[in-house]
């Protein structure tokens, strides 16, 4: 069973963080990952960064330019990620934009993936429609869990459809507007977590987007399976050491 799938069995909520790979150094993506398993962190997303990241806040922006700046490539990620699953057993998730792992090639890109021990891609602009009608059955064959997006403006007969298509989590994004920490969601956001928990999906949801801090993960978990860091780890990572990764986890969770 894929790994995602494992550990949405576990009967607790789930600790999400992402962060940029390549980013603050270039090299620093396989010390991050260890550390955060290390930190308690159930599932981690790694970006692949992206010259017009467009669902992405100013902080996951910069970051990927930076990313960029040092050399990090798509080759390069999986050249660092090649003996990942020597020292870590979490579900692994790479996000990131169709065009990269177009212009690589679908299928060698979720070869790669297979390979090296990732078990799921969250592709923000890679449509249902497109994805069932051309990758579908390759992302099947390397066990690959597609990971979907859903926001306040999704309809339900949209979440309805992604729900039957998916096969792990959905993504649940908090607001409209890219990513970007605050410190609390607004009650119209409150609403909306507790109305799509209400719908009984048969795919658990994650919160991310706006998450940045105990209060915020307390409210996204209240009605979902687990919640995800973005921008809050991110900006932590450049300006602290990576040894210090366990005290901002500490202050989560």
């Amino acid at each position: 069973m894929n790994r995602i799938n494992l550990k949405l069995q576990e009967p607790k909520k789930l600790f999400s963080i992402y962060f940029t790979a390549g980013f603050p150094n270039l090299n620093d993506t396989v010390s991050i990952i260890e550390t955060l398993e290390k930190s308690g962190v159930d599932i981690i997303e790694i970006g692949l960064p992206f010259s017009d990241p467009l669902a992405d806040g100013t902080t996951i922006q910069e970051s990927s330019t930076t990313a960029l700046r040092n050399g990090m490539t798509t080759k390069l990620l999986f050249e660092q990620l090649k003996n990942i699953r020597k020292t870590v057993q979490i579900p692994l998730i790479i996000m990131g934009y169709f065009n990269p792992i177009l212009q690589f090639g679908v299928e060698e890109f979720c070869q790669k993936c297979a390979q090296i021990g990732i078990d799921g891609l969250i592709i923000p602009d890679l449509p249902i429609e497109v994805f069932e009608e051309n990758f579908k059955p390759i992302f099947d064959r390397y066990n690959l869990k597609n990971i979907y997006l859903i926001t306040p403006q999704t309809s339900e007969n949209r979440i309805l459809k992604i729900d039957k298509i998916s096969d792990s989590f959905i993504y649940l994004v908090s607001s409209s507007s890219t990513t970007g920490s605050q410190n609390s969601f607004q009650k119209d956001q409150e609403n909306y977590f507790e109305k799509v928990a209400k719908m009984n999906l048969k795919n658990p949801q994650i919160v991310g987007f706006g998450i940045s801090n105990k209060a915020t993960f307390l409210q996204a978990i209240k009605h979902q399976k687990g919640a995800i860091i973005g921008s809050s780890f991110v900006n932590f990572i450049k300006n602290n050491e990576i040894s210090e990764i366990e005290n901002f986890i500490k202050q989560i969770v």
